[in-house]
């Protein structure tokens, strides 16, 4: 089954994207606060970024592996958006740097190529009628 070269590009360019941006804050917190802000809850910074390394895991395992990618489109367009929302909507209330409008511009552009693209269904690793 031939898969889109499109689609796999963007697995790895947004699973890469989460997996360095998730990792960050896990590896040297005092860095990314220097970037990023003061933090009150440095454990909730973390669980964030274990979450969002969960997310490029599956990303880059969809770039490796068949699957069904109208699910990961799904998932990391809606988790797109909401990280986008958040960005936006905290540093609208002065409780975040203008640098969270940077990553919210890259949701942006993720979100729209994930919306773009249509999958057609020959590209689907399940393509009976019904599951």
């Amino acid at each position: 089954m031939k898969r889109s070269r499109f689609i796999v590009n963007l697995l790895w360019i947004q699973g890469i994207y989460y997996a360095l941006t998730a990792t960050w804050p896990l590896v040297h917190i005092d860095s990314f606060m220097m970037v990023t802000g003061p933090k009150q809850d440095i454990w909730l910074v973390k669980t964030v970024s274990v979450l969002i390394l969960c997310m490029s895991l599956a990303l880059l395992y969809g770039a490796c592996y068949n699957t069904d990618y109208r699910l990961i489109r799904l998932i990391v367009a809606s988790a797109a958006l909401g990280l986008m929302v958040i960005d936006i909507w905290y540093y609208l209330q002065g409780v975040i740097k203008w640098v969270y409008l940077l990553d919210a511009f890259t949701e942006l552009v993720l979100i729209a190529c994930w919306c773009m693209h249509k999958i057609p269904r020959s590209q689907l690793f399940r393509n009976s009628s019904r599951y």
